[in-house]
């Protein structure tokens, strides 16, 4: 049972993201880290949350969405990409996002700047980057696959081609040795493709566990690239 409302907000935020650092809690509800951890040692013995040095993150058995928990897997090393990509977008940047999970750290890591025209097909960015700063989103419609909270297919890749956007970041499931990148879906690499055409400079953001895997489905190679953002 959640005894307080506190740590209701608590749970519903580490829900958003999978993790969140003890500090990083106090910050988004304006408390002491003290109470934070006070807080957390009934979440923890009730095992809705598992600690980890400086933070705590959703239990293996905890009900969160697949895209939460992908979220999770190497999350420290996503945070490290998005920062880096996100430190070369300027307030006032017209940029496509998809819907990788590393693209959504680049959406948090896009929340204090402002003007932005956004173009994707997550419904979480879309959810954190509109309203806020004078940003613009574009999202494109249809139904939402529940795995990644995003749209794909022709209907999408046709609202692509309405716009011409400055940086198209790209996520994806594997880079080979050859510098060919690779997806898990047929239209996961066709939308790529779209979101590469559509950019003045499209940029792969990509954890360093993503070298040398392979996926299924060839989306492209570095030389559609302008620049590459790792961890490692």
């Amino acid at each position: 049972m959640i005894n307080t409302h506190r740590q209701t907000e608590i749970l519903e935020a580490v829900r958003e993201r999978g993790n969140y650092s003890v500090v990083d809690l106090a910050k988004r509800l304006t408390v002491s880290t003290e109470t934070i951890r006070r807080n957390l040692r009934d979440l923890v013995k009730q095992g809705l949350l598992v600690k980890f040095h400086g933070g705590v993150a959703l239990s293996v058995g905890s009900d969160e969405l697949p895209f939460q928990r992908r979220m999770q897997l190497n999350g420290s090393h996503k945070r490290a990409v998005a920062a880096a990509a996100a430190a070369r977008i300027n307030d006032g940047d017209t940029i496509l996002l998809d819907s990788g999970t590393t693209t959504a750290y680049v959406a948090e890591a896009l929340m204090e700047h402002a003007n932005l025209v956004i173009v994707t097909n997550s419904a979480h960015i879309a959810c954190r980057l509109s309203q806020r700063n004078g940003n613009r989103v574009f999202l494109a419609g249809g139904e939402v696959n529940p795995e990644g909270l995003a749209v794909f297919g022709a209907p999408v890749n046709e609202f692509l081609r309405q716009f011409q956007v400055r940086y198209a970041l790209i996520s994806v499931g594997g880079v080979s040795a050859r510098g060919e990148f690779s997806v898990f879906h047929l239209w996961e690499a066709e939308f790529t493709q779209t979101a590469i055409g559509q950019a003045d400079e499209a940029w792969l953001i990509v954890d360093h566990t993503k070298f040398g895997r392979d996926a299924p489905v060839r989306a492209g190679d570095i030389s559609q690239l302008k620049a590459v953002f790792t961890d490692k």
